[in-house]
């Protein structure tokens, strides 16, 4: 099945880029260096990283978290099989099965389910969810209308929308809220409302260099060139760390011939992939 890039996963597993890197930064998964020194991850990363978020999220130790992790790889095949898998928790082990097998994990431990499959070519990772609907999250509950958008994005994209909406109506400094909605609105082609939506977030939520450089994202595919470099110039202000921003930077330097800053940004970019 190849490679995936970075925001391969962010599309697949619905995770900010942020918390992808933060993930390898711990060291949970070692993705490949691919053209330009682009992070690669393969198969066996995609679900190794969705798992660490979901047992981080039921607040295990980092210990048991690695123990899980390191059970999990040693069941995952290196491809895709096509009648999928599924994963679950049971005790403290990670259970790997082919095929549309569930498992309930009843100790209370944590609880970590996954479905995984391919449909039309295309690679899904789903949550376990149950047959009945849940109900809707009061109206002030920002976290769970986050969590409902998070669950309707792969089967019904505009609920997931009213649902990110709802999430920053309820609490605009919701950063993540924000970046999904922009991001979802993005991948459906609604470039100038996820522009509308990047350019709300900044002015009411918190400052975030992914917003900014999300909005640059945005920009780029509306050939905005000028405002994207202003964008991602924000980005890296915010987050001097951010090595996709000043990638983005020295891309689009280079294309305008602005040597000098191609060169100081690739470098940059260079220090911190290294």
């Amino acid at each position: 099945m190849g490679t995936y890039s970075v925001r391969d996963v962010e599309r697949v597993l619905h995770l900010p880029q942020s918390t992808i890197r933060g993930l390898v930064k711990a060291g949970f998964v070692t993705p490949e260096r691919g053209a330009r020194r682009a992070l690669r991850f393969s198969f066996q990363d995609l679900i190794v990283l969705r798992a660490a978020r979901a047992l981080m999220d039921a607040n295990l130790s980092k210990r048991k978290i690695t123990r899980a992790l390191k059970d999990l790889r040693q069941h995952l095949p290196e491809e895709m099989p096509l009648s999928g898998l599924s994963i679950c928790a049971v005790g403290d082990r990670v259970v790997v099965r082919d095929g549309k097998a569930h498992w309930q994990a009843n100790d209370g431990q944590y609880v970590l389910g996954l479905d995984v499959s391919l449909e039309g070519g295309v690679l899904r990772v789903i949550d376990h969810i149950d047959n009945e609907p849940a109900p809707a999250p009061a109206a002030h509950d920002a976290e769970n209308w986050f969590e409902r958008a998070i669950e309707l994005e792969s089967t019904n994209p505009a609920a997931a929308l009213e649902a990110y909406e709802r999430a920053v109506t309820a609490d605009k400094r919701d950063v993540a809220a924000w970046i999904n909605w922009g991001r979802l609105l993005h991948e459906q082609g609604r470039v100038k409302e996820a522009e509308r939506v990047y350019r709300r977030a900044l002015a009411e939520s918190e400052p975030d260099a992914l917003l900014h450089f999300n909005l640059g994202v945005v920009l780029e595919d509306m050939n905005r060139i000028h405002d994207a470099l202003d964008a991602y110039q924000h980005a890296i202000e915010t987050d001097p760390s951010l090595a996709d921003g000043h990638y983005n930077l020295a891309r689009l330097h280079e294309a305008l011939g602005n040597e000098q800053h191609a060169i100081r940004h690739l470098g940059q970019y260079r220090r911190l992939t290294q």
